[in-house]
């Protein structure tokens, strides 16, 4: 039955490759509003990395590339896969308002997307299974491949994994269309500060397939999550998930920086168990020592990696406290939105994404606050190795509105969220999760956050949890987070509304702040009229850059006598770059420019770990 159901496919795709169709517009970069250094370096083969790298294996290939596209009518197209190629070339990964797709069309709702790609045949010999891997695709996706409907997706951020193999013809031409649907806030639905909309803090969406596309040959039972954990004592919490779900002998290898196998455990799939490493070196931001792991089930093997780090709370001299490996270690660093003049969503390349993280780090800041945004996991794999301290936001629904979300609303929302957590969960970098953003898509009349934090919990027990970020707290979580422009209220006895006044239960903490503004360089500025006059909208514009430096200096000396003289544990500041309108950042938004006087944010960083050295 294989052999005639894989000769039907073989003469559909004969039938499709005689189809007559017109040949699509070629692709070509188009100028975005304000290019990067890394604009012409990205290429027709895009992000060539492996994409997953806490689940590596061999045998893989990215479709990362020229796909074809075309914009749909409505949601009933879905129905109808239009002939390859579609009318225009595209670059995939990217969104297609970005000048690096290729597109830059705004407003599309619907769309398809195309391409065709073949393996080989030792890919699906012996039972092995052929699986097709998106990173992410905003915001629904139905995945087709020769004809046959195989799998639907909800959530633009989150990766999805669909079997093809009993779909799919070796060392033949096989066809892939993708149907996108992509409301953005015209329904509420997490999709962070995209926005219709546009106005001074909410940007150019994204929408299509703005993450890593690919392809992988597995056995037929094989490792579709792992899930790693490893504290500061050496006990290394393990759950190997199978694809069949049946608990099946798994054997887990842990090795030293040095190559040296310092642990090896054997136990089953689908259970939890742990195991001990005996005095592992520590992951920190002063010292980010990592463990390469191998995992093997049956004739699948997998190559990860773990780091050994306690996060937790507790009171240190009479002051709730964040803790990292035992040890008050306070937080600083900027709010990252993750957002590029030349391919919005999607970093122009690795190397341009990485760079961000390496000013940052290189200012002495060992934190930043991922605003709203999932990054491809290759982001957290960088702080991993970089060693920075990941608070991670939920995306959060939209705002324009004070529409409360229906209860299907908030249930999508929840959902995607435990998606957030359970991908994301073995990363050591990432030590809190936010829920909820200045009360962005919040439901106040029940308040919804008690609960998400302790089904949070449940989930993943080794983190932290900033369950409201800014305004209408009500006291879940572990952190009592004050917004405050510019200057900071960070653990204070004073407090500006909305933000509450400061709870000794918990972590006193300043989400954001600074915020302080200088107008670029035209050459270094969005050029989009209306973001332009938005630029005053920014919480406090200087006309020059001694004032700018100078009013810096003193909001992190304010923030240092709120570490010395109250309960202050850690602080963002906003922001890592410029964005549109805003231009705010520590850099420019095409990254040219490090607008900030870099010896004396330095000198002013170490002044903060040193207050807190004090306190602790």
């Amino acid at each position: 039955m294989l052999i005639l159901s894989q000769l039907f496919l073989l003469l559909c795709a004969l039938l499709l490759a005689c189809v007559q169709v017109e040949a699509a517009v070629p692709y070509e970069l188009r100028a975005p509003p304000l290019d990067t250094p890394w604009t012409d370096k990205v290429g027709t083969k895009p992000w060539p990395q492996y994409p997953r790298p806490q689940l590596r294996r061999d045998a893989w290939q990215s479709l990362n590339g020229i796909w074809t596209y075309q914009s749909a009518q409505g949601a009933s197209d879905v129905a109808n896969p239009p002939a390859l190629p579609l009318g225009q070339e595209v670059l995939i990964p990217s969104c297609i308002e970005s000048g690096i797709s290729g597109i830059m069309a705004m407003g599309v709702t619907h769309m398809w997307f195309g391409t065709s790609f073949t393996i080989p045949q030792r890919w699906a010999a012996d039972g092995r299974r052929v699986l097709l891997n998106f990173e992410a695709v905003d915001y629904e996706a139905t995945v087709y491949v020769n004809g046959a409907e195989i799998g639907f997706n909800r959530g633009g951020y989150s990766r999805f994994t669909l079997d093809i193999t009993a779909n799919i013809v070796p060392n033949a031409v096989n066809e892939l269309h993708v149907f996108v649907f992509d409301p953005t806030d015209d329904q509420s639905i997490p999709q962070g500060k995209q926005t219709k909309r546009l106005s001074h803090i909410f940007y150019t969406p994204c929408s299509g397939i703005w993450q890593t596309v690919w392809l992988e040959s597995v056995a037929e039972n094989f490792i579709s999550t792992l899930d790693l954990a490893a504290d500061m004592k050496g006990n290394v919490s393990v759950t190997v998930h199978s694809w069949t779900k049946e608990a099946t002998a798994v054997e887990i290898s842990v090795v030293d920086p040095s190559g040296k196998m310092v642990a090896s455990h054997q136990h089953v799939s689908d259970q939890a168990f742990t195991f001990t490493v005996p005095s592992p070196e520590l992951w920190s931001p002063d010292s980010p020592t990592l463990y390469n792991v191998t995992v093997t089930m049956g004739s699948d093997e997998v190559k990860s990696y773990t780091g050994f780090r306690t996060i937790s709370s507790g009171v240190v001299n009479g002051v709730k406290r964040p803790l990292v490996n035992g040890k008050f270690t306070f937080l600083f660093g900027p709010l990252d939105q993750g957002y590029w003049p030349d391919g919005l969503y999607t970093p122009p390349t690795a190397e341009a994404m990485v760079y961000d993280l390496e000013v940052i780090k290189g200012l002495g800041m060992n934190m930043v606050r991922k605003h709203i945004k999932i990054e491809p996991d290759l982001f957290y794999e960088a702080c991993d190795r970089l060693g920075l301290f990941v608070i991670q936001d939920m995306p959060s629904m939209r705002v324009h509105t004070n529409a409360r979300p229906t209860d299907a609303e908030q249930k999508e929302f929840e959902r995607q969220l435990e998606v957030m957590v359970n991908e994301h969960k073995s990363y050591p970098s990432i030590v809190t999760w936010v829920i909820y953003n200045e009360g962005w898509g919040q439901i106040t009349d029940y308040q919804p956050e008690f609960a998400i934090t302790d089904r949070i919990r449940e989930l993943d027990p080794t983190r932290l949890i900033d369950s409201v970020t800014g305004w209408h707290d009500h006291g879940a979580g572990d952190f009592l987070d004050n917004h405050k422009y510019a200057e900071p209220q960070c653990g204070t006895p004073f407090y500006s509304l909305p933000s509450s006044p400061y709870d000794p239960n918990r972590i006193g903490f300043q989400g954001e702040f600074g915020g302080i503004g200088h107008r670029p360089a035209d050459a270094n500025l969005w050029p989009i009229q209306a973001a332009v006059d938005s630029i005053n909208q920014t919480y406090e514009i200087h006309s020059g850059l001694e004032s700018y430096h100078y009013r810096a200096h003193v909001l992190l000396q304010q923030l240092r006598e709120q570490v010395e003289r109250y309960a202050c544990s850690g602080a963002v500041y906003t922001q890592t770059t410029d964005v549109e309108g805003e231009v705010n950042g520590l850099m420019t938004y095409d990254r040219r420019v490090v607008r900030v006087d870099v010896e004396r944010w330095r000198a002013d960083i170490r002044g903060l770990y040193e207050a807190a050295e004090k306190r602790a």
